[in-house]
């Protein structure tokens, strides 16, 4: 608990508020000596010991007996915290019965044990400001936190369709160590890893499992913050940084006898897109330097060219996401840029079956063009894995040669690349041929996929298209108090109230709202809950646009297509 040098500052309220809001079971290890601008230290419940922080940066410890003024309230809130202990040991409640001294030992034990069982959390104070109660702090952090045996780490078998593998943090084991973080430092690239099994070694060759490149280990260096300090190697469990290894965040390094893949995090779907643009050709040569380097740290960050408008697009997790980027590129990149309006990832669906016969003639000085193909289209729905399209073969008799088929396949595709309504992908199709015609020699792959593609647009729009939006799963959490508030902030987005809990004084709220309409709602979130609710977002569905706003896109669209061709 940071800040108890701070006007009004009061340790045993939040540590209050930790069980009433939060639902911890939160015991305080220490009583403060002093608060606000007179706290000189902090009275070590567990030694019953006052520790004073001396010296202008708090690094002299010094142990004292407690002051008699303190006494009281010490012995009280060491009761306390003995009562929340015993719950997880029968030993200390017997000696608590019989009035006898608790070891130190036994007290530390104990709490180890609930920590680990995510059953208790003790409480310590300072103020990081002035380095006061930073050092009794790591003390507990080593003293009761899980440390890498606790923890049973799962890779995958890649030689043994990905079964799963216990990871020992035994020294030695082969080693295996996943990249989580990058940097580009003033040396080259710096890749932090987190070392699962064996020692990694300086000079020592490991592989990078996602290619299969191996490498030697060439500069080893454990982090101090800005600092580094060279190492040789670095066992289980050690968090460490290697030097000038290509590799994106979430690689796999082991040793080049085994072949396993740390599980991956889930990386959920992108859910908005900032079209950016480099003022002029450095800017152009340094966006895309910052770029390259953004993907590769960040697996949420993607970025890609649109083939229509040509423009570069960024798409990321929301809106305070990509401005940090944005600002990242013009920092540590000097490259300047121009942002567009963030663009929602419309489709377009149809809603009822069409029939198609459309015959693709064209003749030239050669051999010409020609191909024929009949049947109907259907609505689909998406599957759970994706699946938004569906070709059926029902041609009989050799109206169409069978080497024909797939370019009729792959014509249909094409199509459903851009829809008519906004030009964005149609999903949802089911298409099915079922007659046609062919010429032996102006019959072609790219006369059949020609012909496809014109059937496909003299169906759609027969087939009532309408347009669909990414729908979004939002969950609010905040105080109860601001419950309506947050239900006024989603109605007000077209948004679909699905549920909402209650625990304690905190609520729930989840709701299906337009990706469209969620674009500031942080701002609003934070001005109607006194910045106290926070929301979550990701892609749930897609569903149908209202007729209204309907209108306004393909107005839009035509806008743009009719500016372009000026």
């Amino acid at each position: 608990m940071n800040k108890s040098d701070r006007t009004g500052a009061n340790p045993y309220k939040v540590c209050d508020q930790l069980r009433e809001k939060l639902d911890l079971n939160s015991v305080m290890m220490q009583v403060p000596i002093g608060l606000e601008d007179k706290l000189e230290g902090v009275i070590d419940l567990v030694r019953m010991k006052a520790v004073y922080f001396d010296g202008n940066d708090g690094e002299k410890i010094r142990v004292e007996d407690i002051p008699s003024e303190l006494q009281a309230e010490a012995d009280e809130r060491r009761e306390m915290l003995l009562d929340a202990v015993s719950m997880f040991s029968e030993e200390i409640m017997e000696k608590m019965m019989e009035e006898e001294a608790i070891p130190e030992d036994l007290i530390h034990e104990t709490i180890r044990k609930a920590v680990l069982a995510q059953e208790l959390v003790p409480v310590y104070l300072g103020s990081a400001y002035k380095n006061k109660g930073v050092q009794e702090m790591l003390d507990g952090v080593l003293r009761y936190l899980p440390a890498p045996p606790d923890v049973e780490n799962k890779a995958l078998d890649l030689d043994n369709d990905e079964a799963e593998v216990v990871l020992p943090s035994d020294s030695t084991k082969p080693p295996v160590a996943l990249a989580f973080k990058l940097e580009d430092g003033q040396y080259g690239q710096l890749t932090y890893i987190r070392v699962y099994q064996g020692i990694i070694k300086k000079g020592a060759e490991l592989m990078n499992v996602r290619n299969g490149r191996k490498f030697k280990v060439g500069r080893l260096v454990r982090m101090h913050s800005n600092n580094m300090e060279d190492i040789t190697e670095a066992p289980a469990g050690d968090i460490v940084a290697l030097f000038g290894i290509d590799c994106a965040s979430g690689d796999t390094f082991c040793d080049p006898s085994l072949n396993l893949s740390m599980t991956s995090m889930f990386v959920p779907n992108a859910v908005i897109s900032l079209s950016i643009k480099p003022v002029d050709k450095s800017a152009s040569d340094k966006m895309a330097k910052a770029l390259n380097r953004f993907t590769k740290e960040d697996p949420t960050f993607r970025t890609h060219v649109d083939p229509e408008s040509n423009e570069t697009i960024i798409s990321g997790m929301g809106e305070l996401h990509l401005e940090v980027y944005i600002e990242r590129m013009k920092r540590e990149y000097k490259a300047e840029v121009e942002t567009g309006a963030p663009q929602v990832a419309y489709r377009e669906a149809i809603s009822r079956a069409a029939d198609f016969n459309y015959t693709h003639k064209k003749q030239t000085g050669g051999s010409g063009q020609y191909g024929r193909v009949a049947g109907h289209m259907d609505p689909m729905e998406v599957t759970e894995d994706g699946k938004d399209y569906e070709f059926v073969n029902e041609i009989k008799g050799g109206a169409i040669p069978t080497e024909y088929i797939p370019s009729c396949d792959k014509g249909f595709q094409t199509a459903m690349l851009k829809g008519s309504l906004i030009g964005a992908p149609v999903v949802g199709v089911k298409m099915t041929i079922n007659d046609g015609q062919y010429h032996a020699v102006d019959s072609s792959d790219q006369a059949f996929q020609t012909a496809a593609i014109g059937a496909f647009r003299e169906a759609y729009k027969k087939a009532k298209p309408i347009i669909l939006e990414p729908i979004m799963k939002v969950t609010v959490e905040g105080p109860t108090e601001f419950q309506g508030n947050i239900f006024g902030t989603l109605n007000q987005r077209r948004g679909m109230i699905v549920g909402s809990t209650e625990e304690g004084n905190y609520s729930v709220v989840e709701a299906e709202v337009p990706l469209s309409e969620m674009f500031g709602y942080s701002t609003v979130l934070r001005s109607s809950t006194q910045g106290k609710a926070e929301f979550t977002m990701e892609f749930a569905k897609y569903g149908k646009v209202p007729a209204s706003v309907t209108e306004e896109l393909i107005k839009k669209y035509e806008d743009e297509k009719k500016a372009q061709q000026k």
